[in-house]
């Protein structure tokens, strides 16, 4: 009779990319199996050197969720490792809190209205606002600002951060634009040609708030088009 010895199976396989080290785990087997493969495998010379510099690892956990007392156990053991540092974690699994943080804040508020003189609009998520905004009045969103209107007041998109949010109108004539933390006011800063063609603001690569025409947002920001073919 032939024995077939069962072979051990594998629960963190390791891939070095020309940023540092990335490890695959397995999201079926037990945390502490992940916990002993891990410490075995770098503790192996070629991970764990003396004299050369911190290197990055990205931990691949797929479908299992870690609590943040396993994240800092996990990142703990790699960080005693000598020169070896956790940089990401990244998951499939998100909890029902991140859930409903990340609708939020990639829903789009659709709003029919004109925004007045001293009046202040502010949303969560992307703003679609089909009205006009007078003088004086103002609209914020911690994502994009779409104005299927006349923008005369003041606009701030990404106003939580986000620095490639956009800023577009049917017409652009505004007192004031902000995107995150950069600010483009006075009328003589903004070029507006009055070309009946709709317009929206970005910050380029310079951290400087521009004004071109809408059609250069597929190539600048692709991530609007997200929701294409769902």
């Amino acid at each position: 009779m032939n024995i077939v010895k069962a072979q051990k199976q594998n629960y963190v396989t390791i891939k070095g990319t020309k940023d540092g080290l990335t490890l695959y785990l397995d999201d079926t087997c037990s945390f502490q199996d992940l916990e002993r493969e891990i410490d075995i495998l770098l503790s192996k010379r070629q991970y764990v050197q003396e004299d050369s510099p911190l290197i990055g690892v990205v931990l691949k956990v797929g479908n299992r969720y870690l609590t943040e007392q396993q994240e800092e156990r996990l990142k703990i053991l790699i960080r005693k490792k000598r020169n070896l540092f956790v940089q990401s974690i990244d998951s499939n699994v998100m909890t029902k809190e991140e859930a409903e943080r990340w609708k939020k804040e990639t829903e789009i508020v659709s709003v029919a209205k004109i925004i007045r003189s001293g009046q202040v609009l502010k949303v969560s998520g992307d703003l679609l606002l089909i009205g006009d905004v007078n003088p004086g009045g103002t609209v914020m969103a911690s994502g994009n600002i779409f104005i299927m209107g006349s923008l005369k007041g003041s606009a701030h998109a990404g106003t939580e951060g986000n620095r490639d949010a956009i800023i577009a109108a049917s017409s652009m004539d505004p007192l004031q634009l902000r995107i995150s933390d950069v600010l483009l006011s006075t009328l003589q800063e903004i070029s507006n040609e009055g070309n009946g063609t709709m317009e929206c603001a970005y910050i380029d690569e310079n951290d400087t708030i521009v004004i071109d025409r809408v059609q250069q947002l597929s190539h600048l920001r692709p991530n609007l088009s997200r929701f294409e073919g769902e």
